[in-house]
């Protein structure tokens, strides 16, 4: 998992930390004639001699790494704005920093990198547990995205999770427009244990969410999570009938469910999203497949919505609750 990014990120530590090296080398060379200490290597004097000095990076020791750092975020899938905030707060922590040379200094890069990366992961956090703890019953979700990118499946592994935490779970097969979705949705329910809401083929999917809600009131149920059909932006059909149904059935929430291997098509496409129904979090599958990393990296910082869950297989159990701080954990394991 993120192979590749990975990769790119160990270049950039081990491109600074010889940089801090060749300047402490530096600084020990200057500072030999004025000791008396036996001969001993230049490297080895040198830090010897600054463990109680600080040394400080400017902007011209960063220069080339800094881009080849932004060309590889850029390789990696991560947004041009995104990377860009990325270079600009590993700068403002390592430029013109004093910075004591205690340890090894890889950790001092290390550290730069994770704070810029958690800083654009950590936008508008935002806890679904705690959401639909505290929210009138029934809570209304309505699930949105582009065909392919495991949407339903996203939907049935929340409503294995929401199930398992001891609520009750209705599921509105709001996708009329593609052929077997609602068999596809049914075999999921009846696996899961869940109550499942459907009208026939081609059906008004607006109605479908509408029936979904009021049996969950009727029936005192906690939650609905309505699947909708999959569409593309340029859609105007499909993005009108999305309207439609949050329209006649206001959600309590939106979430917008992409592959993190689609990379920056799903950076843009949760944008696009988010323009025609505000989207109020999203879910990033095949996680486990993502060698480059790049959109959840991106996703938060462009939509200024926070990443939920992540889809790491096809169990019902392969989602993990987003953290950023887990997240660039895996960067650097």
């Amino acid at each position: 998992m993120f192979k590749k990014l990975k990769d790119k990120l160990d270049s950039f530590k081990e491109a600074i930390s010889s940089t801090i090296d060749r300047k402490t080398a530096d600084v020990g060379a200057e500072e030999a004639p004025k000791t008396k200490a036996k001969k001993v290597g230049v490297v080895k004097r040198a830090k010897t001699l600054i463990v109680e000095r600080e040394l400080i990076l400017d902007e011209s020791d960063l220069k080339g790494p800094l881009w080849d750092l932004e060309m590889a975020l850029l390789e990696s899938d991560v947004a041009l704005p995104v990377a860009e905030s990325i270079i600009d707060a590993v700068k403002n922590e390592l430029v013109g920093v004093h910075k004591k040379i205690r340890a090894d200094t890889s950790d001092i890069v290390e550290t730069a990198l994770r704070n810029a990366l958690i800083g654009v992961m950590s936008k508008e956090m935002f806890d679904l547990d705690d959401f639909i703890a505290n929210a009138t019953k029934p809570v209304t979700i309505v699930f949105t995205g582009v065909n392919g990118t495991g949407k339903t499946t996203t939907i049935a592994k929340v409503a294995s999770r929401l199930k398992a935490a001891g609520y009750s779970v209705v599921i509105a097969s709001g996708d009329t427009f593609r052929a077997g979705a609602t068999e596809q949705m049914e075999k999921h329910a009846e696996r899961i244990g869940v109550k499942l809401i459907k009208h026939q083929h081609g059906g008004d999917p607006a109605a479908v969410v509408y029936d979904a809600v009021q049996h969950a009131k009727a029936q005192h149920r906690d939650v609905v999570l309505a699947d909708t059909a999959g569409r593309m932006h340029t859609n105007t059909n499909l993005m009108d009938q999305l309207e439609k149904i949050c329209r006649v059935t206001p959600p309590d929430l939106v979430i917008f469910v992409d592959e993190a291997v689609a990379g920056n098509d799903a950076v843009e496409r949760a944008r696009e999203f988010n323009e025609v129904v505000p989207v109020g979090g999203s879910i990033l599958t095949k996680v486990d497949m993502d060698s480059k990393g790049g959109a959840a990296i991106s996703i938060a910082h462009i939509t200024g919505k926070p990443i939920l869950f992540l889809g790491t297989g096809q169990k019902y159990g392969d989602l993990v609750k987003f953290d950023a701080g887990w997240y660039v954990d895996q960067l650097f394991e």
